[in-house]
């Protein structure tokens, strides 16, 4: 099995430009033994940690090395150092803050933390604390290290490349476990799915935390021989000049930043640029389109987990609001009962008829093979792993044809008027509202029994709610489930999100008493609705 490992070690003697930060290249020659030095180093300083599995030629002790730095080269430097090294990178979450931030160094056991000047300041006060080693942005001559030059082969596929955090969206955050093994096979196959190759130039601005910039930009350009742009952070009005003046082909993203390019007024060359492919996840379907209309390239949405176990592609067919199609032994398992939940149905207007009986948990019925695990955390792993099968703790349906949609995660379920009601549908039926830019729907406690529907929504720019407006909206939607108009609607600036956009719905508060002045409260029978200031 190739390792990730393998493929960084196969561009030891490439003198292609691997590297563009800013205003300074590297070659790949030059980028691998710049890894050299990192993980020389790390085998010099910290402690050694469990992490190395039994039978591994590499010499030394494994290491949990915590890297807590921005988008620059030293950060890269120190991802495919670890990975030459047999040593384990644990990316630290630079949102996190005091006691959280020391679980998540401490409890994943690393034994250096190696830290730049930026993130420096967050961990003052921080304790306990492994020990600490500042490195600036990969600009400068690296430091002598004592440790001789680490072999470039032999790495065990089953070794842990990477300890990555979850997001943390609706419960506390899990490091999720990918090998060497996993990580080379990912960046192969996502080069082959794409038809990536050396000519392409990626540009990597998600935070390199994320399983999103390691997987979906930095290793399939380690598979490639490609080029990566890397920017410390993602940038509007940065984006079209980087992707002209670099020859960017390729964007990897998640969450809003397809939205938030759409806002920025549109130019009758935006689709003169080089770029190819966009790809990544969560982007809405009208973004989707747009994108691709008005840059001129192809927009690949997919659904996956960061565990790697799923994986729904969209397709030009797929119809507004749909996942697109699973891969085999993907299915919708009701949790209660464990059966396969029937095809959704839909009246002429779209409607969908049978919600609580087609909608249930995303399920790999042979996907425990593909699940590496989390670290130090049986409970989650026997929550996600039974009887062979993956419970993904995503909702789902699919229509008769096949194609799936999403319902939010498994603690989005409302119980309103006696009725289950999954959040997402609602979600896509409001962010249609002119006014919204996005929808949050979380339950709020009905005065007798069971939930209330409450939207938390974004403002898009320059829009104000207006009441009278988004009552006739709601009236025009033929779709609108008879629970779903909502009982509550909170207007805020912006939602909750994680440094990669995804809304953090554990953080609204979801106490419905007037917090503010932009609370407001439905009120009159179905037919004559109006929302007024709670």
């Amino acid at each position: 099995m190739t390792t990730f490992a393998d493929l960084v070690a196969a561009r030891a003697e490439d003198d292609s430009v691997a590297l563009w930060f800013e205003d300074r290249s590297w070659t790949w020659r030059e980028v691998v033994a710049e890894a050299l030095t990192r993980a020389a180093r790390a085998r010099s300083l910290g402690s050694a940690r469990a992490g190395r599995r039994a039978g591994d030629p590499t010499p030394g002790p494994a290491r949990h090395v915590a890297v807590f730095c921005e988008n620059t080269p030293e950060h890269l430097f120190w991802w495919l150092g670890l990975a030459l090294a047999g040593d384990t990178y644990v990316g630290i979450n630079p949102t996190r803050r005091g006691a959280d931030l020391a679980h998540d160094i401490a409890f994943t056991d690393c034994g250096l933390l190696v830290v730049d000047e930026a993130r420096l300041p967050l961990l003052e006060g921080v304790a306990p604390l492994p020990p600490l080693l500042e490195v600036g942005t990969g600009l400068e001559v690296p430091q002598p290290h004592e440790a001789g030059t680490p072999s470039l082969t032999g790495i065990d596929p089953a070794v842990t490349l990477s300890l990555v955090f979850t997001s943390g969206t609706t419960s506390a955050p899990k490091a999720v476990v990918c090998t060497q093994g996993r990580m080379g096979r990912i960046a192969q196959q996502q080069a082959e799915r794409r038809g990536l190759s050396a000519d392409d130039t990626f540009y990597v601005v998600m935070p390199m935390f994320h399983s999103n910039a390691l997987m979906a930009g930095i290793a399939p350009a380690v598979a490639t021989g490609g080029t990566i742009v890397l920017r410390r952070r993602f940038s509007v009005s940065s984006f079209l000049p980087d992707v002209r003046t670099y020859g960017v082909t390729f964007f990897n993203y998640v969450g809003k930043p397809l939205a938030y390019l759409l806002a920025t007024p549109e130019q009758p060359d935006d689709a003169d640029n080089p770029l190819r492919i966009a790809f990544g996840n969560e982007a809405s379907d009208r973004a989707v389109a747009e994108f691709a209309r008005r840059f001129g390239c192809e927009v690949i949405d997919s659904f996956g987990s960061s565990e790697g176990e799923i994986r729904i592609n969209r397709s030009p067919d797929a119809p507004p609001g749909s996942l697109g199609v699973a891969a085999e032994g993907i299915v919708v398992l009701d949790p209660v009962t464990g059966r396969e939940c029937p095809p959704a149905r839909f009246d002429e207007n779209g409607r969908l008829l049978n919600a609580e009986a087609a909608t249930g948990e995303i399920v790999h019925l042979q996907g425990a093979s593909l699940f590496e695990g989390y670290y130090k955390n049986p409970e989650a792993e026997a929550a996600r792993v039974r009887n062979g099968q993956v419970w993904s703790g995503d909702l789902a349906y699919r229509d008769a044809a096949g194609f799936w949609f999403f319902a939010g995660r498994t603690s989005d379920w409302l119980r309103v008027d006696g009725e289950n009601l999954a959040a997402a549908p609602i979600e896509r039926l409001l962010a249609r509202f002119p006014a919204f830019e996005q929808v949050a729907v979380v339950a709020v406690p009905d005065d007798e029994v069971g939930d209330q529907v409450l939207a938390v929504a974004e403002l898009a720019a320059g829009r104000d709610f207006e009441p009278s407006a988004f009552t006739l909206f709601l009236a025009d939607q033929p779709d609108l489930g008879t629970k779903w108009a909502p009982a509550y609607v909170r207007v805020v600036p912006s939602l909750p999100r994680t440094p990669t956009s995804k809304v953090v719905k554990r953080a609204l508060d979801l106490e419905v008493a007037p917090l503010t002045p932009n609370l407001w409260r439905r009120v009159g029978s179905t037919a004559s609705t109006t929302y007024v200031r709670a």
